[in-house]
């Protein structure tokens, strides 16, 4: 089975606390504002819906590629959301900090050799940079509406960010998993 009930509801709470958790960073046009309907709206919902559409594609993604990867070789892979972490900003986030750190996903997976390490370790950055040049394909080449252009180009950011975030050669990074596998095929041995 490629996906799990549990790794479902991972992904939904992965999703809503994505959303919540961006919910500040983009707003959307107010093209035909009407006092009445402004006020009548749940602005909070609509924000993070916007979160939700705009960079929990970006996460969910990313690590949904990590297990396919993993899955390919031949690993049990089993997608995470991490809970205590997203309570921790989510109330942080609530109390209005100001500093706020993003917590994506993790994939945890049975051993593999040092090449197809490398692979499900760049496979989650590769998925955010392909997302990346596709949403900035659709901006380059006028195809999508002036309304939805904030978003899409808040997303290509957003993924942009994640490609070159995710690959710092630093532990607990895919970048570090990419280094020290591709030092190990060489037998360098590399660790902190």
């Amino acid at each position: 089975m490629f996906i799990t009930i549990n790794e479902i509801i991972d992904i939904i709470i992965m999703t809503f606390a994505i959303g919540y958790i961006f919910s500040s960073f983009i707003k959307e046009p107010e093209e035909d504002y009407e006092p009445l309907k402004h006020f009548g709206k749940n602005r909070l919902w609509n924000s993070i819906k916007i979160g939700i559409i705009v960079a929990a594609p970006a996460v969910v993604l990313h690590e949904l590629a990590h297990k396919s990867a993993a899955m390919f070789f031949g690993a049990e892979a089993i997608l995470h959301a991490p809970l205590g972490w997203y309570a921790i900003v989510i109330i942080l986030k609530l109390i209005n900090f100001p500093f706020l750190f993003f917590v994506g996903g993790y994939v945890s997976h049975t051993a593999l050799p040092a090449l197809p390490s490398v692979i499900v370790s760049f496979a989650g950055p590769l998925t955010n940079l392909i997302l990346y040049i596709l949403l900035i394909s659709l901006i380059k080449f006028s195809l999508i509406s002036r309304k939805h252009y904030k978003k899409v180009f808040f997303a290509a950011k957003l993924n942009l960010f994640l490609f070159g975030f995710n690959m710092l050669p630093l532990p607990g990074f895919d970048g570090y998993g990419v280094l020290t596998n591709l030092l190990s095929l060489f037998g360098i041995s590399f660790g902190l």
